[in-house]
């Protein structure tokens, strides 16, 4: 697929855009100001392979505690913030590496100006974050993508106008099909990079269905550069869901585990051990495919490409390697030999 040709932000450490990887964020749901919880749960975000985070700025004591958490963590962190303009330039001056505002909605015209200000002075890049759902009156009277499409093009021109450039674009709905269509007519009209995602998407299996149908469209297409699946989950679930989203499209390199939807023929708890699989593999980068398969007709054969996998008999459970088999085990020997094969063949080769 051909990607489409963006200008490249920094956000802190990272690159968005240009010829950079996509990179995948998610969103704490802690209360910002205790900075114990929330660093705890964005050091767990950044294990899950997360390359930036974005955190909540509801208030003065939440952009006081930013300085504390940007201190402790690796990856970026994004300043979201709503309403009062003056808790941007507060996160600004605490180290925040990027801001994310809906202009509509931060107050007077003014009031971003000044935000605009700070944030060229600080050299912190912004992202101006659109949603279909809350969107100014003057533009209620279109339908959501043409509205977010004529918003879109009215900031980024007020932005142009006052000589800041570090922008990247979101024009989100809880709409797949709307996400799909702005998303793709923006493309035609901005080289500003993208944030791709279905806002209030929906519960983890849900959301996950709904969230991966868009942003693959729109990465196939070509278009996309930071991509978030927002679900009412923990946040480690976005990160893995756009982690494998980006994996599928031979996006990003790392471990994929396949597995066989059972049926009777199955022997073994392939959910459960597929499951271990795939924690244990969380924090690999190196492509590796691992197969857990119920019966011998779908592993070795149907997995046969599968670099490591295992397979239900009657006699036991089959480890094999390359569509041949090492031998069969009880369950649990299986599984030990399996971790000990991944971590002796493949996980020291990632370093």
């Amino acid at each position: 697929m051909k990607r489409r040709k963006t200008r490249a932000v920094r956000v802190g450490n990272l690159f968005i855009g240009g010829e950079y990887p996509i990179s995948v964020q998610t969103m704490t749901n802690t209360d910002t100001r205790d900075i114990k919880k929330t660093i705890a749960q964005i050091k767990k975000i950044e294990e899950a392979g997360a390359d930036l985070v974005r955190v909540s700025i509801p208030d003065e004591d939440s952009a006081d505690a930013l300085r504390s958490i940007v201190s402790s963590i690796g990856i970026p962190v994004v300043a979201d913030i709503h309403f009062n303009y003056k808790l941007a330039l507060a996160a600004v001056i605490n180290g925040a590496a990027k801001i994310r505002i809906n202009p509509g909605t931060i107050g007077s015209e003014k009031s971003v100006k000044e935000i605009i200000k700070l944030c060229k002075e600080y050299n912190v890049p912004i992202r101006i974050g659109l949603n279909a759902a809350s969107l100014p009156r003057k533009f209620k009277g279109l339908n959501h993508t043409e509205a977010l499409i004529e918003a879109a093009k009215y900031w980024v021109s007020f932005f142009e106008d006052e000589g800041f450039f570090d922008i990247v674009i979101s024009a989100k709905s809880s709409s797949v099909i709307e996400t799909i269509e702005t998303y793709s007519k923006l493309a035609e009209v901005f080289d500003y990079p993208f944030h791709l995602g279905v806002t209030e998407s929906g519960t983890k299996f849900s959301g996950s269905i709904r969230s991966a149908v868009a942003i693959s469209i729109l990465l196939h297409n070509g278009i996309g550069d930071t991509i978030r699946v927002s679900l009412s989950s923990d946040p480690v679930d976005e990160v893995r869901a756009g982690i494998e989203i980006l994996k599928s499209l031979e996006l990003r390199k790392g471990p994929i585990v396949i597995s066989c939807p059972t049926c009777a023929r199955t022997t073994i708890d392939v959910e459960k051990i597929a499951s271990e699989v795939e924690n244990m593999l969380l924090s690999v980068k190196i492509p590796l495919k691992v197969a857990v398969m119920g019966c011998e007709v779908n592993g070795p054969g149907e997995a046969r490409d599968a670099d490591l996998g295992l397979a239900g008999t009657k006699r036991g459970v089959m480890l094999f390697k390359k569509g041949k088999p090492l031998g069969v085990y009880s369950s649990s020997e299986a599984f030990e030999y399996l971790l000990k094969l991944i971590k002796e063949e493949y996980l020291k080769e990632d370093g």
